[in-house]
């Protein structure tokens, strides 16, 4: 089974369902993404942060399939952001393309290029070392120059806020063409996706099932909604963001999770009516809402229910 696709505003198609590499165990990376491959997945989303972009690389050549079958996303950190071709050149030599898919800068926070730590620059008192003296703007900048290059092929944000959309919106050239945020069952962001909608920007959902542990498998009414379709809850988490349109990347380097979350997935999403659709999304406003990810940057992002953590 393959994934169904949507347009971006490039005029691109880019599956909705996609491999996530984030925290994927050292040595695994590669056979995984070469089994995605095979077995009917189209899209390897991942990021220089990751520190895994030499595997999938050797990932995609192992699986056979033709480069220009396959959409793959990586993402600029925020070290990076005075530098983003630099950090895009070494991605691209990893990974052993001459282009991508899709570039995404990673934060909407730039961090001391010259700091103590190459990926977690800190500061004295042990909080992140902010690039105050740059702008998200400058580093969009930069982006739009290697996607009018054909460098990328696409140019995109990730947990990016409204606030933060609407710092940068005024001063592209390129409109994002996705925003990458986690958007799960309990965290379902209704107000920034309708907002994106409005933009044209396609919502991408990274840990959809709730990060490390898969903690929304235990969700009641996911349960009962597998138990009435005749699939695993994790074919209800995942399909209920593909029948919403949102980019879904679920993690796994077990062969038999990989072809689950696919083949689930887009059953569910086939299959579901519009009355457990509506009942899904008001999960979150039950009492369960709830972000899993939640990196000390010591700025405004602008996520409603954002628990900001004590630096």
């Amino acid at each position: 089974m393959s994934a169904p696709t949507i347009k971006l505003n490039t005029g691109a198609e880019i599956p909705l369902i996609g491999l996530g590499t984030w925290q994927s165990p050292p040595g695994q990376v590669e056979k995984a993404v070469e089994y995605a491959l095979k077995n009917g997945y189209k899209h390897i989303d991942g990021a220089w942060a990751y520190d895994n972009e030499e595997e999938v690389g050797k990932g995609i050549k192992a699986s056979g399939v033709p480069r220009e079958e396959i959409f793959i996303t990586s993402k600029i950190w925020s070290t990076y952001h005075r530098r983003v071709e630099e950090n895009v050149d070494d991605t691209l030599k990893k990974l052993g393309t001459d282009y991508l898919d899709l570039l995404l800068m990673h934060w909407p926070v730039p961090l001391n290029p010259n700091g103590n730590h190459p990926k977690f620059p800190t500061l004295p008192d042990g909080t992140r070392d902010v690039d105050k003296g740059w702008s998200i703007v400058d580093t969009w900048k930069q982006m739009e120059k290697l996607y009018k290059a054909g460098k990328v092929k696409a140019i995109g944000v990730s947990n990016f806020s409204q606030l933060k959309l609407e710092e940068l919106l005024p001063h592209v050239e390129v409109v994002p063409a996705v925003n990458q945020l986690e958007i799960h069952l309990y965290n379902p962001q209704h107000k920034l996706l309708e907002y994106m909608n409005s933009k044209g920007i396609v919502p991408q959902a990274y840990s959809p099932l709730g990060s490390t542990g898969s903690p929304l498998l235990t969700d009641e009414t996911a349960t009962e909604l597998s138990k009435k379709y005749n699939v695993s809850v994790a074919a209800v988490l995942l399909g209920y963001l593909v029948a919403k349109k949102i980019v879904t990347l679920p993690k796994s380097v077990t062969p038999e999770r990989i072809q689950a979350n696919l083949d689930g997935s887009v059953e569910f999403a086939k299959k579901v009516e519009p009355a457990d659709l509506e009942r899904l999304d008001g999960v979150a406003a039950s009492g369960k809402q709830h972000r899993f990810i939640m990196p000390p940057w010591p700025i405004e992002l602008g996520f409603d229910n954002w628990r900001k953590p004590a630096w």
